[in-house]
């Protein structure tokens, strides 16, 4: 009887296991749509899905679907955007969805195609409108993958306490159907939709459990629930930080990088040979591509046509000659050389408004002052100096950078810039792979501020 009873109980877990998840196989052939429930502007034509404008959808019927490889080939016309669904119903009304998303021009510029919308979003999509290309998304246990053609964009392991605002708050791994939803103005169109079933053992889940991050105490997790852009616009490989180990920080962390590289003389970069050479490695790489342009002599160094090449530029105004004439970085002691403090921070600022005058797009290690006057740093700004400089920078229209690593510029400044309607953007300025992608000043001034999406400068990716 105890052995019939095992039986039983073993043929009951079969079935229940059997029954929890649907098979792999083509999901879409080409042909028809007959495992689709589909409204809106769908149709079939020559072999191809399309979702035509806001609201057209199609839900896989009866489908359960836990663990799993979801493959789509799909392309977006002029304005077309959308998102799969996984571990969703009929309603939409719980579960996962990617962005499907290559305009350029869409406000909502941090939600590109393959961001895991509302707790992985990206700031950079790999293909253009009109190009076909693949997405493969993959849940195994706890982890969530996503691929765009064949490039990792999101690597996510949803902890056991998933932080999540009312909005996003059944944005939880279970199991479900798959959907294909529209929401711009064009088409999405997808091609050779199948799906690859896969087992989970809890080992394998208990293993990324103790890889995941604390959500409850992750201050990232917040600003994606809030649908703030999560970009750190001033990373530098270097300090043995590379593409790839970048790259994977950023995937994990959900934190965006635009890196730059030092251009400049006395830098890795000199010419315009060299930046294009440099741009050839990596207009793959899932970065923001940035130009530090070092010096004051960068201008006439590099030329116009190169430089737009970046996706925008940013300086400093901590290499300038002084007084008499003598090269000075602020940074290094022994070139800055003080008479008078107060005559010396005048001429810092006079410096700054110059600068501010360059063909650049953001202003970084802003109001940088010297070691020997760090611990006066306030002092140093009187309301007159901070009153100057914003006056230049919101005239320049240029972009102001809240630093994370010198934690500068202060809060008065930050204040006058804000009301002047100047731009920003969080840098953390990183010596190496260590302090990649800290943001905590940053995000405490966003907090204090109020600052919004609005407030931040957008930069125009190329691809």
């Amino acid at each position: 009887m105890k052995n019939l009873m095992k039986i039983g109980a073993g043929l009951c877990l079969f079935l229940l296991t059997s029954c929890a998840q649907s098979g792999s196989g083509l999901l879409f052939d080409g042909k028809d749509v007959n495992k689709w429930i589909t409204s809106g502007q769908t149709k079939v034509q020559e072999g191809i899905l399309n979702l035509s404008g806001d609201g057209a959808k199609a839900i896989l019927k009866n489908g359960q679907y836990k663990n799993f490889t979801l493959s789509l080939e799909l392309r977006t016309t002029t304005g077309g955007k959308g998102a799969v669904w996984f571990h969703t119903d009929e309603n939409l009304s719980k579960g996962y969805c990617v962005a499907i998303n290559n305009d350029r021009d869409d406000p909502v510029w941090w939600k590109m195609s393959g961001s895991l919308v509302s707790v992985r979003n990206l700031t950079k999509s790999f293909v253009k409108e009109n190009d076909w290309f693949t997405m493969d998304i993959t849940v195994n246990g706890k982890a969530v993958n996503v691929f765009i053609n064949g490039n990792p964009v999101v690597e996510y392991i949803e902890p056991v306490a998933p932080y999540r605002v009312e909005a996003f708050a059944k944005t939880l791994l279970s199991s479900g159907t798959f959907a294909l939803v529209g929401s711009g103005r064009g088409e999405i169109q997808f091609r050779n939709i199948s799906v690859t079933t896969l087992e989970s053992k809890e080992t394998d889940i208990q293993a990324q459990l103790a890889e995941a991050i604390d959500e409850q105490t992750d201050k990232i997790i917040r600003l994606h629930q809030e649908n703030f852009p999560v970009l750190d616009y001033h990373i530098h490989l270097k300090g043995g930080l590379t593409v790839e180990s970048a790259a994977k920080i950023s995937r994990k962390s959900g934190i965006n990088f635009a890196v730059a590289p030092n251009c400049g003389v006395g830098f890795p970069i000199t010419d315009d040979a060299g930046v294009l050479a440099y741009l050839d490695t990596m207009r793959t790489s899932p970065f923001i591509l940035v130009m530090q342009a070092e010096g004051r002599e960068w201008v006439t160094t590099f030329s116009k046509a190169v430089r737009d090449e970046f996706d925008y530029v940013f300086t400093d105004a901590m290499t300038f000659f002084d007084h008499k004439g003598r090269r000075t970085r602020l940074w290094i002691p022994a070139e800055t050389i003080i008479d008078d403090e107060q005559q010396y921070m005048d001429l810092i600022v006079d410096r700054i408004c110059s600068v501010l005058q360059e063909p650049m797009d953001v202003y970084v290690n802003p109001c940088f002052v010297p070691r020997q006057m760090q611990d006066r740093y306030d002092a140093f700004w009187t309301e007159a100096r901070q009153d100057k400089f914003i006056d230049a920078l919101a005239k320049s229209g240029k972009a102001l950078e809240i630093n994370n690593t010198y934690k500068m510029p202060n809060k008065a400044i930050i204040q006058k810039a804000k009301a002047a309607g100047v731009k920003f953007t969080f840098g953390t300025n990183n010596g190496g792979a260590n302090d990649t992608g800290k943001m905590d000043y940053a995000i405490s001034i966003k907090e204090e501020f109020g600052l919004t999406p609005k407030d931040m400068f957008r930069p125009k990716i190329k691809i």
